[in-house]
């Protein structure tokens, strides 16, 4: 350990987090995002995570042929086959769900909800009124009422999501709907 780490108080601490570790980390745990592709996503700092989830939207959903640009203002994120799309991203919690946060009343007609898991995703096209319906704020309080999130099981979202997607292939379908699709030859 003295060859790593050469500082003999760093060494201490070490000690000491080796022993809290324990009650932390249950013995032969294994961490659900070893190996996953998606893994490198959680090492950044939660604004570039959501900036990350608006590029993986953007970028499966031009790949799927939409035509996607940036929004000519903040209200929503991106312009997907002529809709103003508001992009919320999560990645699996460790009780088994996401969380979308900061959900907001502002010019967009739909959010996209993504999901990423170690080796899988979910997704969801909603729109806004059936958010601002459906979801609790955010924040308690007076002040705390122009946020909403929602939080679902990763292995059994609401019923009421289930029009909106589920799999990226259910989202795709919804997108095809309600938006724009100029080249239905590619399916």
């Amino acid at each position: 350990m003295s060859a790593a780490i050469p500082d003999p108080d760093v060494q201490l601490l070490v000690a000491v987090a080796t022993t809290l570790k324990q009650d932390y980390i249950r013995e032969g745990a294994v961490d659900p995002w070893a190996n996953s592709p998606f893994a490198w996503i959680r090492t950044l700092k939660s604004r570039q995570i959501g900036k990350v989830g608006e590029q993986l939207v953007s970028g499966w959903c031009a790949a799927k042929g939409f035509d996607v640009t940036r929004s000519p203002d903040s209200d929503a994120d991106r312009i997907i086959g002529g809709r103003r799309m508001e992009i919320k991203f999560s990645t699996l919690w460790e009780a088994g769900g996401y969380t979308f946060q900061q959900i907001r009343n502002q010019n967009y007609e739909f959010a996209i909800c993504l999901g990423i898991s170690p080796f899988d995703a979910g997704c969801w096209v909603v729109p806004k009124a059936v958010l601002l319906e459906r979801l609790p704020p955010q924040h308690g309080g007076a002040a705390g009422t122009d946020t909403r999130w929602l939080q679902i099981s990763a292995t059994a979202p609401p019923a009421w999501l289930s029009e909106f997607g589920g799999t990226l292939g259910e989202a795709f379908e919804v997108l095809r709907q309600i938006a724009d699709f100029p080249d239905e030859s590619l399916f």
